[in-house]
């Protein structure tokens, strides 16, 4: 796009609609970028009016297939497969983006404003009027996951819990979120607070996905193919793509775009973390039957109750059915030693046999875990948290073992 123009304000701005919007021509194609508030129903308007209009060819708009199909059909996260997700290691992402999806029920339930509704709104006058719709953002696991590895590691813990603990445990929406949602995305308000002093933060929470956008765009629209085209984002993003689009891409945006697609693997450290854990208490068990056979099945026994009882508890404290609790108390021990399997698989495997969800489950969720005492009464929530508090007190009860362990081996020298 080197033959772009200066980003041009539109003058119909003022008036007839509330939001920002500016103007890109480039190559022969306008880009008119709507800046809208995720929680106004005047933006929702903006955008019907615009389309409407019957000025543009095609319509972009701030989503990625997971949150278009969200929109499409709500109850689509529920009816995943719960197996799969534990399976695949995505239970921690689905237990943010209901988390998340809480955060948004709230704000909709005390403002009236459905979060999003400007979205609903280009994707039902997009079908009305038969027009292309590009899907330009970012899918938000990637994101949350270019989020975790930026930070530093000491910063990730506050950012995750402060995620959770604020859409868990707070049953008001205060109006300072309400006020930030009107700038940017749900993400984006849930972590405004860490952003603006973190440039680690903020790089893949808004300057990557500033540009991510505007390769697709160059993808999907290239200057040429569509003589106007409507870009629906947050009012946060203008500027930035604004910018963005007026300067000269990559030969390639496909390989540009790819590349902020890339979730980094895990260092070799942490890689191997669970493996050493592994051969260090072996290696302990070893050198305790070596000494006399009463240590050594002191040591073995001590590893077995301290994983069982702090599994079992983790697992009681999710409201598990007692025989998960048993597997799972009964598993920690040996999934300990085996780092190809974890003790929230096995937990969460057993919860899922004993208490299969039913359709209610699936219909209700997203309203359910708008409060706190509803994860634990939904069944398909609740075995997200039977995973995750199984894995923690696994984790937990290996460490305090390794510990114990490393202590009786020293002070029987």
């Amino acid at each position: 796009m080197t033959d772009s123009q200066e980003p041009v304000i539109d003058p119909r701005q003022e008036g007839d609609f509330s939001g920002p919007r500016q103007v890109v021509e480039v190559g022969g194609t306008r880009y008119t970028l709507l800046g809208t508030a995720h929680v106004s129903a005047q933006s929702a308007d903006d955008v019907r009016r615009l389309i409407g209009s019957g000025d543009f060819d095609a319509v972009a708009i701030e989503l990625c297939d997971s949150r278009h199909q969200n929109l499409n059909d709500p109850d689509a996260l529920g009816k995943q497969d719960l197996f799969q997700i534990f399976r695949q290691g995505k239970a921690g992402m689905v237990a943010a983006s209901l988390a998340l999806g809480a955060f948004q029920q709230r704000v909709a339930e005390q403002s009236g404003i459905e979060p999003g509704a400007e979205m609903r709104a280009a994707l039902e006058e997009t079908r009305r009027h038969e027009l292309p719709l590009l899907l330009i953002d970012r899918d938000v696991g990637i994101t949350l996951k270019r989020i975790y590895h930026n930070v530093p590691w000491w910063q990730r813990m506050s950012l995750f819990s402060g995620l959770l603990g604020s859409v868990l445990s707070r049953q008001e929406v205060k109006p300072e979120d309400i006020e930030r949602l009107k700038e940017g995305d749900v993400l984006e308000s849930t972590f405004s607070e860490f952003a603006a002093e973190s440039e680690s933060l903020f790089i893949p929470l808004i300057t990557e996905r500033d540009r991510y956008m505007v390769m697709r765009l160059a993808e999907e629209a290239p200057p040429g193919r569509y003589r106007h085209v409507l870009v629906v984002i947050g009012a946060g993003h203008m500027k930035g793509m604004a910018e963005r689009l007026h300067d000269p891409l990559p030969a390639s945006p496909r390989e540009e775009r790819e590349k902020l697609e890339i979730t980094p693997p895990p260092s070799k450290i942490w890689r191997m973390l669970p493996w050493l854990i592994t051969a260090l208490v072996l290696t302990g068990f070893v050198i305790g039957f070596s000494r006399n056979t009463e240590l050594g099945w002191q040591l073995v026994g001590e590893w077995f109750l301290i994983n069982a009882v702090f599994t079992g508890l983790a697992t009681i404290a999710a409201l598990a059915h007692p025989v998960t609790v048993a597997s799972a108390a009964l598993a920690s021990p040996i999934t300990s030693l085996n780092p190809t399997i974890g003790a929230g698989f096995v937990a969460a495997g057993v919860e899922l046999f004993m208490r299969k969800p039913k359709v209610q489950d699936f219909s209700t969720l997203r309203h359910d875990v708008t409060e706190l005492k509803g994860w634990w009464r939904n069944r398909v929530s609740r075995t997200l948290l039977v995973f995750l508090l199984a894995t923690l007190g696994s984790a937990i009860g290996t460490w305090v073992a390794g510990f114990r362990i490393a202590g009786a081996l020293f002070g029987s020298s």
